[in-house]
């Protein structure tokens, strides 16, 4: 069993930055593919980064390349979402996650055990 915690959303004029944090426990935390995903109302969950149980590869979605940075400290158990540079239609609530370590990392249904979210509004 594993528990994620997420923390750090918040309410941010557009341009502005946030920085997410999610603390695992329960598990071998280091061992394991983690994801970052995003749920608007009305929209389906999507997929926003992943990375590696060593942190030597990274994965994004289009729409926060360039902008969002995923980063993990396995010593602390904790992977994190730096937001910069946020805009309007990033508003969403954020979810990080577990994958299988089988199957593709942009896909929801290829990870276990997810947090409770933490909601992060973009004003314009």
């Amino acid at each position: 069993q594993v528990q994620l915690v997420e923390s750090g959303g918040g309410l941010v004029q557009a341009g502005g930055s946030l920085r997410l944090s999610c603390a695992a426990s329960g598990r071998t935390f280091s061992t394991y593919t983690m994801g970052w995903f995003r749920q608007a109302p009305g929209n389906e969950r999507e997929f926003v980064a992943a990375i590696t149980w060593s942190g030597g590869s990274t994965y994004y979605a289009d729409s926060v390349k360039g902008r969002f940075t995923i980063s993990r400290d396995n010593a602390k158990n904790t992977v994190y979402l730096q937001m910069n540079s946020l805009k309007a239609e990033d508003t969403a609530v954020y979810y990080c996650a577990v994958h299988r370590n089988r199957g593709s990392y942009y896909y929801s249904r290829n990870y276990d055990y997810w947090g409770q979210g933490t909601q992060v509004t973009v004003s314009s």
